[in-house]
């Protein structure tokens, strides 16, 4: 089969062949979901993927993934195929942040513990593997606000250097309202965490979340059922901030995509 061309990050891709699908932004943070119909079983560089009965799957890069990759499915005469899939390299931004308070640049060792124990429960909240769909559908915008922060920036806070940004920060007054760009269902939970404060992650099907930190006021629990222009929070600074903004994230399985390359430029409340 032949191979799938390297695309500019700030188009869509639709790619078809008489046996597969694919949509998506062929670029580090994007995301591409499929269609392979009577597929047997399929896997992105050797790690097997969920399909629903229609043969739909979804696969992401994270910020610094490889260019090229490999999609291998096993057809219903038990043929196996290989499509090469190579993806574009991003040039990500420099971000200084000042006026960080220091505990959050440089934590005292008593809360060692609360950090790593509140990252093991985040972490474990993204390893839902549900068979939702949602993720097949289009994602809008989840706030009202001015774009404050990008996905893939490199940080420093106080002039040193911390993890690269994985979010697209929206920033507003607090209290303005997040609505679901998506629906979901709410896996976690938390107005209070260390680094991100209130925090609500939704689980949209085959290892695909949302994530939204900062918040002031959570208005749903774990187990929710979520719909696209839901009411979920309100917009806050809580955590390691230096002003109010929701800072909104995706992910598929472990790696952290780039929310700008799904969403749709509407507010997810407007019907």
């Amino acid at each position: 089969m032949r191979k799938l061309l390297a695309l500019s990050f700030f188009a869509t891709v639709s790619f078809f062949t008489d046996a597969v699908e694919l949509q998506g932004h062929l670029t580090q943070g994007g995301l591409v979901t499929g269609k392979i119909e009577g597929v047997k079983s399929i896997s992105f560089n050797g790690q097997a993927l969920k399909t629903t009965e229609q043969g739909e799957f979804v696969f992401g890069f994270g910020r610094d993934a490889e260019l090229t990759h490999k999609l291998t499915w096993v057809d219903a005469s038990g043929t196996e195929h290989q499509q090469a899939i190579v993806i574009t390299k991003r040039d990500y931004k420099i971000d200084k942040i000042t006026g960080v308070a220091s505990k959050y640049v440089s934590p005292p060792k008593e809360v060692s513990e609360r950090i790593s124990r509140e990252a093991v429960a985040v972490k474990n909240a993204r390893k839902i593997d549900s068979d939702l769909r949602y993720f097949l559908d289009p994602v809008y915008k989840p706030a009202e606000g001015r774009i404050s922060g990008v996905y893939g920036s490199q940080r420093y806070f106080n002039g040193e250097p911390r993890r690269p940004h994985f979010g697209l920060d929206i920033a507003n007054k607090t209290g303005s309202p997040v609505y679901a760009p998506v629906s979901g269902t709410v896996v976690f939970a938390d107005s209070d965490l260390y680094y991100s404060g209130g925090t609500l992650i939704l689980d949209h099907g085959h290892s695909v979340t949302s994530t939204y930190i900062h918040l002031s006021k959570l208005d749903v629990k774990v187990g929710d059922t979520i719909k696209r222009g839901d009411k979920i929070a309100e917009i806050g600074a809580t955590g390691r901030v230096t002003g109010p903004h929701l800072d909104w994230r995706f992910n598929w399985k472990g790696e952290r995509l780039d929310p700008a390359l799904m969403m749709l430029d509407t507010l997810a409340n407007k019907k």
